[in-house]
């Protein structure tokens, strides 16, 4: 390992090329072992002490043994997505991709950790350093949690990239940031027949396409304009020949909120929704609800602090907060 860089534009610029690299080789989620080695790697060439959490994950700690501890958060896995770039540094391994930005989130992790390791000596307070796996569904930050990451923490950040704000700025929002978000599956049992018979038949395409058009009025129809809501159908399966109308259909999708609350509401007039549509032929329907991260809430003294810091580095007017909460999913949630 080479002597870490310790010079704000060399911090920088090795974590660009970590950022290449780790782009170059992703992992999934709890198969992140290239990625651990790296970052425990990296620490070990700062002198920062660590150990593993949730299997591939690493806390690492710097900093004096008292004051206000702090902790600073990245996430680890890529996704199951075939990149098509081109770049010299897109993905080795075919049908996975870091395209959630999880490369850039270590990467500058590790930049902050050797900024703030030249600076130790100035730390009010001790800072934690989580590199969390599994954020791509597997909720790694609560098994993160279980293996004791958050004990002596104060306060913990991190930070999500986010494409659609412009470049140079930011956001750091009090309240809501991050939706709380659920999956379903809808399964429609009609009765299946010729289709030159449609009317000896119950037709679960049918009514899985009133389904389709029913569920859009969820929100648009029956939550109030100003709360930030989703319900989309991803998934639509039935059938299989041109003649023969099937004995069943499903339909999955996701439900997404600002609130946790409002995310199992919208669940459940989605199941009224497919009972609904199911009526009319007779049709049967059964739902199944999965619920997945609650929504990420900024503590509000936190935000603060963040944005004020953001701000004295980019400018008050680079703080955007338009086009917030994201209707994106965080298991930073559970921090």
């Amino acid at each position: 390992m080479s002597r870490p860089a310790v010079g704000l534009e060399a911090i920088v610029a090795h974590a660009i090329g970590l950022r290449r690299d780790l782009h170059r080789h992703p992992e999934l989620m709890y198969r992140e072992e290239r990625t651990a080695a790296v970052v425990r790697a990296e620490l070990d060439a700062l002198g920062i002490a660590w150990r593993a959490c949730a299997g591939t994950g690493t806390v690492a700690r710097l900093g004096p043994e008292s004051g206000r501890h702090i902790a600073l958060r990245a996430d680890l896995d890529a996704l199951p997505l075939s990149e098509s770039t081109g770049l010299p540094w897109s993905s080795a391994h075919p049908g996975v991709m870091h395209a959630c930005g999880h490369d850039g989130h270590t990467a500058t992790l590790i930049g902050a950790a050797a900024w703030l390791k030249a600076h130790e000596s100035a730390l009010p307070g001790p800072v934690t350093l989580l590199f969390q796996p599994a954020e791509e569904g597997g909720h790694g930050a609560r098994k993160m949690i279980d293996g004791g990451a958050l004990d002596g923490i104060d306060e913990i950040y991190g930070y999500h990239n986010w494409p659609p704000i412009p470049f140079g700025f930011a956001a750091a929002p009090a309240g809501p940031v991050m939706a709380a978000n659920g999956e379903w599956r809808a399964t429609i049992v009609g009765r299946g027949g010729h289709a030159a018979q449609p009317h000896l038949c119950i037709d679960p395409v049918v009514a899985g396409a009133n389904f389709v058009q029913l569920v859009q009025q969820v929100v648009s129809r029956q939550i109030a304009a100003h709360l930030a809501a989703v319900v989309t159908v991803t998934c639509f399966h039935a059938g299989t020949a041109d003649n023969i109308i099937p004995d069943s259909a499903e339909l999955v999708g996701t439900v997404r909120a600002a609130t946790t609350e409002l995310r199992d509401d919208l669940a459940r007039r989605t199941e009224i929704a497919l009972h609904a549509a199911c009526a009319p032929s007779g049709a049967r329907g059964t739902f199944a609800y999965a619920p997945c991260y609650p929504a990420t809430v900024n503590d509000a003294r936190c935000a603060a602090k963040a944005a004020a810091a953001l701000a004295r580095v980019i400018g008050p007017e680079r703080l955007a907060h338009d086009g917030l909460p994201l209707m994106g999913a965080e298991d930073f949630a559970y921090y």
